[in-house]
């Protein structure tokens, strides 16, 4: 059931995140991207709404001028005696210049705000709604971000606007199949498959919503992407039913493969309260910002250690980490390797005994209190400890092939038609959720 879902999100590009909740990624990766990569794409925004009401005036002057020029050399005669006529043609063409400006002033802005984006089987997606798509997302990466170059923002602006479209697209073609189907989706089931999420990752609703407004999002807005999505679920449940199965002999067959998959360095659970310098003022001294932050974690230390305060209910409140949510845990990880921390963090907490609290540690993302919550040896996960996983991980496969077909064949039935300079690039490429 979950894997449909897994794979409408990423062909959708819906539900940022919800990503996160239904496929867990190693937490390292995800404070990285944090902090690099999605970052960037926030202040293009900005700059975009600047621009169009910048171009708006002077349009309007380059309009009006060539007119105002033009009447008084249309208008003289050689040989023209009266001079009533002269003056008629003049007072006749003026009347009505002051109106055509104002009349020509409000195009261009309702042009710029709903010009059509594409048009999806006769009903068109305009650039406003791509905007208000990925605003969200653009504002909060440059909240963490916030000195990422233009040139940079610009980039990634423009992949999420692309895709993000292409999303929009697709979305568009299930939730008509969807309605044709006469498929339905309850606000209980919708309540649910979030409960579902956020058990997952240790979170209660009131974290799930406290999540969902950092990003500039509502709970109603979300909801409603759930609804959406779930509808493409039974869509396509109904479509493949049993058309999927794989056997234990299958599963086998993967483990044997893929047997350094299943052997296991030792790993450590860890929780942390990270503290970011504040560089958000544009003359802000780095240094002061460093000395500040550094600051307010030898307060939160001195309160965990001397003061017995609670370490989970300080990550809630103080830490700058996405983990906050979830008491700062970051779940396991290696010391090494795919999923591993950064190196400094990782060896002060591979350092430290289970319930044992460190020091301050500065990394490049700021500064940390690291707790350790929990310790497994190095080993080998046997096949019948890992034969549902496996099962599930080919059945994801094969779903994700049907889905992405299935899909394709949706858009080459469709009517998709972009207005002219629009058509998109053939790089466009789609997040990778992982199953």
């Amino acid at each position: 059931m979950k894997s449909y879902l897994t794979i409408l999100i990423w062909l959708a590009t819906i539900i940022v995140i919800f990503g996160s909740g239904c496929q867990p990624q190693p937490p390292a990766e995800t404070t990285v991207q944090a902090v690099t990569e999605a970052p960037a794409e926030t202040a293009a925004e900005a700059k975009a709404e600047v621009v169009e009401p910048k171009l708006e005036p002077k349009l309007e002057a380059v309009e009006t001028k060539p007119k105002a020029e033009a009447e008084p050399k249309a208008a003289p005669e050689p040989k023209a005696a009266p001079e009533a006529k002269l003056e008629a043609k003049p007072e006749a063409k003026v009347e009505p210049k002051p109106q055509a400006p104002a009349a020509e002033a409000k195009p261009p802005a309702e042009t710029a705000a709903d010009s059509i984006a594409v048009t999806v089987n006769g009903a068109a997606i305009k650039e406003s709604e791509v905007e208000a798509l990925i605003k969200p997302r653009l504002e909060g990466m440059l909240k963490r971000a916030p000195k990422t170059s233009p040139q940079l923002i610009e980039q990634y602006k423009n992949r999420m606007k692309s895709q993000a479209l292409e999303g929009m697209i697709v979305e568009r073609l299930l939730s008509e199949k969807v309605k044709a189907a006469n498929i339905e989706v309850t606000e209980e089931e919708v309540i649910e498959h979030l409960k579902q999420s956020i058990s997952q990752e240790g979170m209660s609703m009131d974290d799930l919503k406290v999540s969902i407004e950092s990003q500039g999002q509502t709970f109603d807005q979300v909801k409603q992407r759930v609804h959406n999505v779930l509808g493409y679920q039974k869509l396509m449940e109904a479509k493949f039913g049993d058309e999927i199965s794989v056997t234990e002999e299958d599963a086998r067959k993967y483990y044997s493969e893929n047997t350094r998959r299943y052997e296991t360095s030792e790993q450590v659970r860890a929780s942390h309260i990270l503290i970011k310098p504040d560089t958000s003022e544009p003359n802000t001294d780095p240094d002061q910002a460093k000395a500040a932050a550094k600051a307010k974690a030898q307060k939160l230390l001195k309160q965990i250690k001397q003061d017995r305060a609670d370490f989970a209910t300080l990550a809630k409140a103080n830490s700058d980490c996405p983990s906050a949510a979830k008491g700062g845990d970051l779940g396991f990880f290696p010391r090494r390797g795919r999923g591993s921390m950064v190196p400094k963090f990782s060896d002060t907490a591979f350092a430290l005994e289970v319930g044992q609290i460190s020091d301050i540690v500065e990394t490049q993302f700021g500064y940390h209190i690291i707790k350790v919550t929990g310790r497994k040896p190095a080993g080998v996960t046997t096949f019948e400890q890992a034969k549902d996983d496996i099962i599930n991980k080919l059945k994801s496969m094969k779903q994700r092939q049907l889905a992405m077909q299935f899909v394709e064949s949706l858009k080459v039935e469709a009517s998709i038609v972009y207005p002219p300079g629009k058509e998109p690039k053939p790089d466009i490429r789609m997040p990778m959720i992982r199953p």
